[in-house]
């Protein structure tokens, strides 16, 4: 088992609520690292695990779960934590986990799920689309579509998005989300390979020569997965293609930094928008 042959990592830090009293890692709490970076793939996958499943109409079930022990891990340490799905049979799908201290393995894991009917607990053939999709994941083809155009091509699914993360999430007024400018937006949605809408975001023209980017948002399962990014690049290569010389947006406080790694400055002082701080930041071309 080595970190070149898995494409899903998931990091964590040890925390001193999981070693034991010889100051290490308690042996079950390796399973949870394992269980949690499932999680991680789903989400390297574009796919949100409830809503996901239910498009597939099944769940999965923990048939067997093994763990090797290599080394300990101790409070404080870094751990990342590889996930590969290793087999697809009839209805079951093997998972391989490594969990690793820089190079050094400290422990194997096995998890083999069986995809079930959620309401009988019966197992069902796995999904040919969840079977294409683990694959060309694991061969490294693309599992999501970026789709670009106008509010009448993607009006609906982007609406659907942004009303589930800033009015129901975030509880912005309706009133402010739905602003009328949307007619006259370039919109950009992602889809994953279920043909689930899991982030979107919208190109406005603040000034001549000047875009502005807004209504970013990302399914709330599918954060912190590079989605949110694709939507970014693609809002930007929009400005950039029909001549703004730069595109300007207002942040929320807590995503700078995911505008900072983006190419994006501040411009000005921050602000109250909707009841939540924000900042001005501005990328010039």
């Amino acid at each position: 088992m080595c970190q070149e042959s898995f494409r899903c990592f998931d990091r964590l830090r040890v925390r001193w609520a999981e070693v034991d009293a010889q100051k290490i890692v308690f042996n079950a709490h390796y399973m949870m690292y394992a269980d949690t970076a499932i999680s991680a793939y789903w989400r390297a996958l574009a796919l949100p695990y409830d809503s996901g499943f239910a498009r597939l109409e099944g769940e999965l079930y923990v048939k067997k779960a093994t763990v090797e022990y290599h080394a300990s891990a101790r409070y404080g340490d870094v751990l990342d934590v590889g996930v590969r799905c290793a087999g697809i049979g009839n209805s079951s799908l093997r998972f391989e986990i490594g969990i690793w201290n820089g190079q050094a393995l400290l422990s194997s894991v096995e998890l083999v799920y069986v995809f079930a009917d959620p309401a009988q607990q019966t197992s069902r053939p796995v999904p040919a689309a969840l079977r294409g999709l683990i694959d060309d994941y694991e061969a490294g083809r693309s599992v999501s579509e970026v789709r670009t155009g106008d509010w009448n091509a993607l009006g609906r699914d982007a609406m659907r998005l942004r009303m589930d993360v800033f009015v129901r999430e975030q509880q912005i007024d309706p009133a402010i989300e739905v602003d009328g400018r949307d007619e006259a937006a370039r919109h950009v949605v992602l889809y994953n390979r279920l043909d689930m809408p899991v982030a979107t975001g919208r190109l406005i023209t603040e000034s001549p020569g000047v875009g502005r980017i807004g209504r970013m948002a990302v399914e709330k399962d599918l954060r912190g997965s590079a989605l949110g990014r694709q939507v970014l690049d693609a809002l930007v290569a929009a400005s950039q293609a029909r001549g703004d010389r730069e595109v300007q947006l207002h942040a929320q406080r807590s995503a700078e930094g995911f505008y900072r790694r983006a190419g994006f400055s501040v411009l000005g002082e921050a602000y109250e928008e909707a009841g939540i701080a924000h900042i001005t930041m501005v990328r010039s071309f």
